[in-house]
This record gives C-alpha cells, sequence and structure tokens, in this order.
C-alpha cells in the first residue's frame, strides 16, 4: 500500500498481490542468499522421502491379506470393506491385556521417568565444583552409549536367583531368591526404573543447555532479596526451562502408545506375558516371527493413529493452557 500526501491529504493507492513470477523471483532470491542452509536441509529432506514417506505406501497391506508372491497390489482385499485385520484384532482376547499393558508402562515411564533428567538437571546446576559437576555428568552419560543388548544382559544378571539386586531384596524383605523377571508384578518396575537409570544423564542434557540460558542477573537480584536456593530454583529456574519442559512433555505425551519392542523382546518370556506383552512385542512376533504380515500391519497402524491423535489433543490442550505448543 502506498500513501502519497498532497494538502495534508493522505491518498491511499493498494497494489495487486504478488504475482507468481514475483514470488518466483523471491524464491530463487532467497535461494542464492542462504544458499547454504538449502544445501544443509536437502539430505534431510531426502532421508524423510526415502525412509518415512516412501514405506508409507505399504500401509495398503493392512488392508489386505498380503502374499510376498503376488506383491501388495496383487494381494487380494480382506473381508468387511478391508478392515478385517482391524475386527479381528480388537475382538480378539490379547487386545485388552496388551492396551493395558502397554498404557501401564508408558504412564509409568512418564510419571518416575520424565521429571528424573530435570531434577538432575537441577541438581547439577546447583553444584558449584566444576570439575564433580563434570565427573558427574561423564558417568550418568555412559549407561546410555552402553548397547541395548548389554543392558538387558546386566539386568538378566543382576535379577538372577544369585544376582545383586535378589539378593539384596532377599536379604531385606525376605523374599525367595528366584529370578524377578520369572514374576510378572516385578516386570514393569524392573522395566522403568532401569529406563531411568539408563537414560536420566543423557536425558538432562537438553534441560541443562536450557538453564545456561537464563539471565544470571535473576539469580543475583533474588540473592540480594534473600531468596534461598529453593526459592530461586521455583521462581527463576523452572520458569526458565518451562517451554522446553512442555514441549518434550507433549512430545512424550503424544507417543503414549509407543514402547519400544527392544528392550521387552530381550527381558519377557511367556511366564510373564500378562504383564509385559505390549503391541510393539505382539506386532513382532505376529509379524517377523509369525510371518502374518498383513495383521501386524493393521495392529501397528492402529497403534500409530492413536499417537497421531494424542499429539494434537495434548498439542492443543497445551496451546490453550500455557500457549506454548508445537505448532
Amino acid at each position: 500500500m502506498i500513501s502519497s500526501k498532497n494538502n495534508h491529504k493522505s491518498i491511499k493507492v493498494k497494489l495487486p498481490k504478488d504475482s507468481p513470477l514475483t514470488l518466483q523471483n523471491r524464491l530463487k532470491r532467497d535461494i542464492q542468499l542462504n544458499y547454504g542452509a538449502y544445501l544443509i536441509v536437502i539430505p534431510v529432506i531426502i532421508y524423510f522421502l526415502i525412509f518415512s514417506y516412501k514405506p508409507m505406501y505399504g500401509v495398503i497391506i493392512a488392508f489386505k491379506d498380503f502374499s510376498p508372491g503376488a506383491g501388495i497390489m496383487g494381494s487380494p482385499w480382506t473381508d468387511s470393506f478391508g478392515f478385517q485385520h482391524f475386527i479381528d484384532f480388537f475382538s480378539s482376547h490379547f487386545f485388552w491385556r496388551l492396551l493395558r499393558n502397554t498404557l501401564t508402562i508408558s504412564l509409568a515411564t512418564i510419571v518416575l521417568g520424565f521429571p528424573a533428567p530435570i531434577l538432575f538437571a537441577l541438581f547439577l546446576n546447583e553444584i558449584t565444583n566444576d570439575k564433580f559437576k563434570r565427573t558427574v555428568q561423564t558417568v550418568s552419560y555412559m549407561p546410555h552409549f552402553i548397547s541395548l543388548i548389554v543392558i538387558c544382559g546386566l539386568i538378566k544378571l543382576f535379577t538372577a536367583p544369585d544376582g545383586i539386586i535378589t539378593t539384596t531384596m532377599a536379604a531385606m524383605f525376605g523374599i525367595d531368591p528366584v529370578s524377578l523377571l520369572s514374576i510378572p508384578e516385578y516386570f514393569i518396575p524392573i522395566y522403568v526404573l532401569s529406563g531411568i537409570w539408563q537414560e536420566i544423564g543423557f536425558g538432562s542434557i537438553l534441560y541443562f543447555a536450557a538453564l545456561t540460558g537464563i539471565d544470571e542477573s535473576l539469580y543475583e537480584a533474588a540473592e540480594i532479596d534473600g531468596a534461598s536456593r529453593l526459592r530461586k530454583a521455583w521462581h527463576i529456574t523452572l520458569p526458565g526451562i518451562s517451554t522446553t519442559i512442555i514441549i518434550m512433555l507433549i512430545l512424550r505425551l503424544g507417543s503414549v502408545m509407543n514402547v519400544g519392542f527392544e528392550k521387552i523382546i530381550n527381558l519377557y518370556s511367556p511366564v510373564i506375558y500378562e504383564t509385559s506383552d505390549v503391541i510393539s512385542s505382539y506386532v513382532y512376533r505376529k509379524g517377523l516371527v509369525e510371518g502374518n504380515f498383513s495383521f501386524a500391519s493393521a495392529v501397528g497402524l492402529f497403534n500409530n493413529i492413536i499417537n497421531f491423535a494424542l499429539i494434537i489433543v495434548f498439542n492443543k490442550i497445551s496451546r490453550k493452557v500455557s500457549e506454548v505448543s508445537l505448532w
């Protein structure tokens, strides 16, 4: 809009919107000015196109009786307008057990595991001895970089009848010295607590980085006013990293139906399926072990649709409550 003054009067003229040619020139100019950024993002786009979007074509087999010989398009559609595999899963006696175990493990991990890296980062932030702080950080990061197979091996070793955890619990609580992983009631605590031990250090990196962005003058002003460490942490530190906490919580709640099968299948056994079998491990058994690819795809698609819906819901709630959201 152009404004020109004549005898103290303003004449406003509306300009036409950008034509396609103008937009094309602007895009070309932006690429010329920021070609380095475009070069960096191209491999990322290619990666997601190949490994995230192209495989979505294979979702079709969830609605078909897939045969590797006939191929995806050559395989026949299932009954009930292609939803027979979903109906079979919902009517299966495994459905409620899988749903209950998945939600129980995931919610327990969120309730106990999500605050752990935040509290750990706050404790590290209060340590004034830099050498000791770096040592604690390094030691806490190490379990994250250990192979999951090794981690599961250690868990089995510690919870064996003669393992250190089993013998300690037997001495303290008088329980029988048997393998703790053979008792269904112990699987979820073992899974959740071992996950906290493995990820608490590495998960605190993001929060510790957010802490460095807080203005030091706020702490100085609070100290002048006589605020204690607890007061400063409550009124300055936590509000300073609240945006990071909310975003990470939205992402975690949006994947509440995702419980990684890798650790599950390395720890569970048919004896404790009642509390350890989750949707992802069920998909693994049905798809890769039994070769029922269509049924496994239907179960996995159901799981991903629920996660997609949850992340939209929680993002909307967060935007209304805290004005912080992913989009």
